[in-house]
């Protein structure tokens, strides 16, 4: 009979952060200027979806939503291959929020060579590195977040709400770069700048000399909001029996 009830309550929960997604993927970001990075207010949501419901359903009720969402707000049908990023880093926040850094550290390095490999990128302000400080910031937090797990083990019991805000935090913020990185990966190294849009190189550099400050922005509102109302949204969900 518990075992039914926790099912039901996970398919609840999973359906309501779904839908949660479809309206913050349905409204555009009206005060920021848009760079290609999160059009949309997937940035808030994706990453609590994940963290509440695991990995692979944060995945995939990430995914309904950005592809119910886009249908809404529709923008082009390339973007849908860019939105793949926020179920991405939903599935990301999970994983570490979790104790789980092995998959999201190669994920980091196997991406990020990629993008090192890609000749374009030393025409890039900097080679790259500029438009990136955000996803390096990241990486740093991450071996910071793998050294806490290691050694921290008081911190991942996560009973009291400084620890529940602090690995909360860098799950938040790290899942949210590792969607950008996606992105990222998808525009310049499989040259979707190009394929889809047409851009040369100049075009590129403008825009990468936006995205560097524009989705940093974006990441430190999403993980402010997060922290903010996710310490009560887990110990509701803790209530009604779902592991967090």
């Amino acid at each position: 009979m518990i075992s039914v009830k926790k099912k039901s309550t996970f398919v609840s929960a999973l359906a309501v952060f779904a839908a949660f997604n479809v309206i913050c993927d349905s409204f555009m970001v009206p005060f920021l200027p848009y760079s290609g990075v999160w059009h949309s207010w997937i940035f808030i949501s994706a990453p609590i979806t994940g963290i509440l419901l695991g990995p692979w359903f944060g995945f995939l009720s990430s995914l309904l939503g950005v592809i119910i969402g886009h249908s809404i707000l529709f923008i082009g049908a390339e973007e849908l291959l860019f939105t793949l990023g926020a179920p991405i880093g939903a599935m990301i926040s999970a994983f570490l929020y979790r104790r789980e850094w092995k998959i999201p550290l190669i994920y980091y390095l196997v991406l990020l060579v990629a993008f090192f490999c890609t000749p374009i990128v030393w025409q890039l302000p900097y080679w790259g590195i500029w438009g990136m400080w955000d996803i390096f910031l990241a990486l740093g937090l991450f071996f910071v977040m793998i050294m806490a797990m290691e050694k921290r083990e008081k911190i991942w019991s996560m009973k009291s709400r400084f620890h529940l805000t602090f690995v909360l935090a860098l799950s938040v913020f790290i899942g949210l770069e590792a969607d950008v990185l996606f992105r990222i990966f998808v525009f310049v190294p499989c040259q979707t700048y190009q394929l889809f849009y047409g851009y040369d190189v100049g075009s590129l550099q403008a825009i990468w000399a936006l995205g560097a400050i524009e989705t940093p922005i974006k990441a430190a509102l999403s993980t402010i909001v997060n922290i903010i109302i996710g310490p009560s949204i887990i110990y509701v969900a803790r209530k009604m029996g779902l592991a967090l």
